[in-house]
This record gives structure tokens, C-alpha cells and sequence, in this order.
């Protein structure tokens, strides 16, 4: 994530879903570097920003020296947020995602993530207090309006403290420690991300599975981690039955087309305006056939 602080904004709401919003600075100081990327209506404009940051980082791989490492800027993916950078030859070569995102400093998070963060009974109140001290992050992200794109729409962006809800995961301080009992939290959460991708890989973009990505699997494992808040639900001896459980929430979710962002409860990450229900369907069915054959798609993988 390539983070840059931003002056006092004004978030106004694009959508009903209480995670995609225009942005405005409260006061513009004069020389602000972000002057330039205002539209004539005062909105910051995300797609410019985006290009001109695609446009630098263009440049400084067009400088690089032949005897480095061979790096390579790929073509721009629709609504995609990212930058992605190839580098290194096959079969070594690696691709990195950079994500532009602004930072924001405010008193209080929006409105919309109220009732969001339910981690009183997993990490505890305290740890909630200290996350909501945090800032947020606002990536460019188009929001949808029926089958239309809105563009220059920024999404609110909450991985950095996510990434700390799965380092620090346990609800006991202990958990996964060198003297403490090991839990099988992130290893459910590797799994179901690993079936995913293999089975996006196994079926390509045909029957829907393109909608499916790994922040469904993310959110899936925020939610469960607040249904089983006890490390002793989790324990590493019982990944088999911890998994199954894990996939049968899975499995609800999709079948009621029903599982809400962590933070923001008002966004629904599987409502039939984002993902239809022969795609939800097909999933399902696929999951289903994985369990009851004990999982052969990872058989073929070795």
C-alpha cells in the first residue's frame, strides 16, 4: 500500500452501502500538493491520482538498467485499485500489487461503521478502542450504481488492521506463542483462500468465479473468529473439524446470499447485486462436491 497523508477531508456518501464515498478537503491550503487532482466541483478526482502515480512508477521501471532484476508494469485491470509490477523471469517471476491509498486522521470513523467490529468477546473492548484510534485508509475504487460505474469514488480501506486481527488473533495473549496452545485460526483461513484459488484456476472465469476473491474468504474468517471468539474452539489438533465448520458457515453465507463487511455491517459482500445466484450456486455445489470426496482438488495440486 503506497499511503499518502491527506489534509482534512469531508467524506460524502456515493452509495447506500457505507463503504464507497467522494472526498473533499474541509480547507485548502494553498501549495497543497493534491491541487491539481481536484475537479471543478472541489471532488478529489481518484482516477487521475491513480494514473499519475501509474505514470511514475512506469517511468522509474523504463529507467532501470539492464543488469537489474527485469521488471515490468502489467496492463491496467478494470476497477482494479492496483498497480501490479511483474518481476523476475519465469517460472521465478513474482507479482506485486501497489495500492495509492490516502490516510486519514479523524476523531471518529464514518457513520456507517457504527455498529461494525464486533470484537468485544475475541480480542476484547480494549483492543477495539485502540483500533478505532487508528486512521483509515480510502483506496480508488469505482462504486456501482445499478450495472454503472461511478468513477473518481474512493472505497474506505481497513487492511492495516486486519492484518493485526490475524497476527494477533488469539483470545488469550498467549495463543500460537512458544508457551502457548497453537490454534488452527490461520490455517482455516489459508485453506479456504488455497480452495478458492484452485478452484478459480481449475474452472477460469466461466461460471462466475471471477466474482469470488480471498477478502470474501478474509471477512468469512472475521465473522466465524467472532462466533468461536474461545481459542479452545480452534485448537491446531482439530483442524479438520474446525475447517468443516469454517466451510459450513461458508456455505450459509453463500446460500442466503448474506455476509456483511467486518467493519461496515451495511455492505453486503454477497448481496445479488454484486454476485447473482447461479454464481453463488455453482460455488456452493463445487465446495460441497470437495467435501464429500475429502478435498481432491489439493490431491491434484501435488
Amino acid at each position: 500500500m503506497f499511503t499518502m497523508p491527506a489534509p482534512r477531508v469531508e467524506l460524502k456518501n456515493c452509495d447506500d452501502s457505507g463503504a464507497f464515498y467522494d472526498v473533499k478537503f474541509k480547507r485548502n491550503p494553498q501549495g497543497n500538493s493534491l491541487d491539481k487532482f481536484l475537479q471543478k466541483d472541489g471532488k478529489l478526482a481518484a482516477c487521475k491520482m491513480l494514473l499519475a502515480l501509474r505514470n511514475i512508477i512506469k517511468e522509474s521501471v523504463k529507467s532501470m538498467t539492464r543488469t537489474e532484476m527485469k521488471v515490468s508494469v502489467d496492463k491496467k485491470k478494470s476497477g482494479s485499485p492496483a498497480i501490479t509490477l511483474s518481476i523476475g523471469t519465469s517460472p521465478m517471476e513474482i507479482s506485486v500489487d501497489i495500492i495509492l491509498a490516502l490516510e486519514v486522521r479523524s476523531s471518529s470513523w464514518p457513520a456507517s461503521t457504527q455498529d461494525g467490529l464486533k470484537i468485544e468477546k475475541w480480542l476484547g473492548s480494549k483492543v477495539k478502542q485502540d483500533y478505532k484510534w487508528k486512521p483509515i485508509y480510502l483506496v480508488p475504487k469505482h462504486a456501482k450504481d445499478g450495472r454503472v460505474l461511478k468513477e473518481d469514488t474512493w472505497r474506505i480501506s481497513f487492511s492495516h488492521i486486519e492484518k493485526d486481527m490475524i497476527k494477533n488473533h488469539g483470545n488469550t495473549k498467549t495463543c500460537c506463542e512458544s508457551n502457548g496452545v497453537k490454534c488452527c485460526r490461520k490455517s482455516c483461513l489459508k485453506l479456504l483462500k488455497h480452495l478458492l484459488e484452485l478452484l478459480k484456476a481449475k474452472h477460469g472465469n466461466r461460471r462466475g468465479l471471477d466474482k469470488f476473491c480471498s477478502y470474501h474468504a478474509k471477512t468469512a474468517f472475521f465473522q466465524a473468529c467472532v462466533l468461536w471468539p474461545d481459542d479452545k474452539q480452534w485448537l491446531l489438533t482439530d483442524l479438520e473439524t474446525c475447517f468443516q465448520k469454517f466451510l459450513d458457515y461458508f456455505l450459509d453465507c453463500l446460500n442466503n446470499a448474506y455476509l456483511t463487511h467486518f467493519f461496515i455491517p451495511t455492505y453486503n459482500l454477497f448481496s445479488r447485486d454484486l454476485i447473482d445466484k447461479a454464481s453463488s450456486d455453482f460455488l456452493s455445489k463445487e465446495i460441497k462436491y470437495e467435501i464429500n470426496n475429502r478435498f481432491p482438488i489439493f490431491e491434484l495440486q501435488n
